[in-house]
């Protein structure tokens, strides 16, 4: 599932980058700090509905660390 994490949490820090929300510096620490988190709540083995909702939390996650 951190494939999945990694690209949401990047789709939606560059997307915010790129709309003027955060600084090209946040992107990187917003990443990290969504991976960090998902860490925490790792499954082994996941199906394709867990990596969705993986998909789901990250860009969820990442969206309420931005500070606008």
């Amino acid at each position: 599932t951190m494939p999945a994490v990694l690209n949401a949490a990047n789709e939606e820090a560059v997307w915010s980058f790129l709309a003027g929300r955060i600084s090209f510096l946040e992107i990187p620490r917003l990443i990290t700090k969504v991976m960090n988190e998902h860490m925490k709540r790792v499954s082994q083995r996941p199906d394709l509905e867990t990596i969705l909702e993986a998909d789901h939390w990250a860009r969820n996650l990442t969206r309420q660390m931005m500070v606008f």
